[in-house]
């Protein structure tokens, strides 16, 4: 018999809801589809998008969601118990989380960045078209204008909010920046659909 263990819960379906969408979200959403939606089409490739993303993405969040609340498990121990033969996909689903962060640490770092130069002033600098290659190649000098600088902060604000838990840190987050997340998509929607073309 396994011994119980006290296991973190959400504290609210709203903020179950908008993790689970967070952890579905790709950063592609937001630079990749607006080109995309113009360049194939505007509002029909907005259709077809939205139809493989319920159809697709939905249907295997929905299941994986399943599996973990029927076995109460890990996603190693929940494709274990569903098949040994199957287990292979616990360890591949645990291991793309430990891949991706590394990646969305670097992105979050040159947003944190950017969001920085913008608050202090500097959109002047910020929209010249070398700026971004002077940042990423460590050229604007100092500690600020190194990009190690950002990553290690955006990964000290991701190791904070779980070292805060589900619900004081995942979930607190998921409510603030998914709408943030779902006004830059439906600006950006709106924006692509208004370019030439785009009919």
């Amino acid at each position: 018999m396994e011994a119980e263990t006290d296991r973190a819960n959400f504290s609210s379906k709203v903020g179950f809801v908008l993790a689970a969408a967070a952890s579905a979200v790709g950063l592609g959403n937001l630079w990749r589809f607006p080109y995309l939606a113009e360049k194939y089409g505007g509002g029909a490739f907005l259709l077809v998008y939205i139809i493989l993303a319920l159809v697709f993405g939905f249907t295997l969040l929905v299941t994986e969601l399943s599996l973990g609340r029927r076995t109460g498990r890990s996603c190693i121990a929940a494709f274990k118990k569903l098949s040994e033969k199957h287990r292979f996909i616990g360890w591949m689903a645990a291991a793309v989380p430990m891949i991706i962060v590394p990646y969305y640490c670097v992105i979050g770092g040159w947003v944190a960045k950017y969001l920085f130069e913008s608050a202090d002033g500097s959109m002047d600098a910020i929209v010249d078209t070398g700026y971004f290659g002077s940042f990423v190649g460590c050229e604007l000098g100092g500690v600020l204008g190194d990009p190690m600088t950002w990553f290690l902060l955006f990964a000290v604000l991701v190791l904070a909010m779980v070292y805060l838990g589900v619900d004081k840190g995942i979930e607190k987050a998921s409510k603030i920046l998914m709408p943030i997340l779902i006004a830059l998509i439906a600006i950006i929607t709106v924006y692509v659909l208004t370019l030439p073309g785009s009919s």
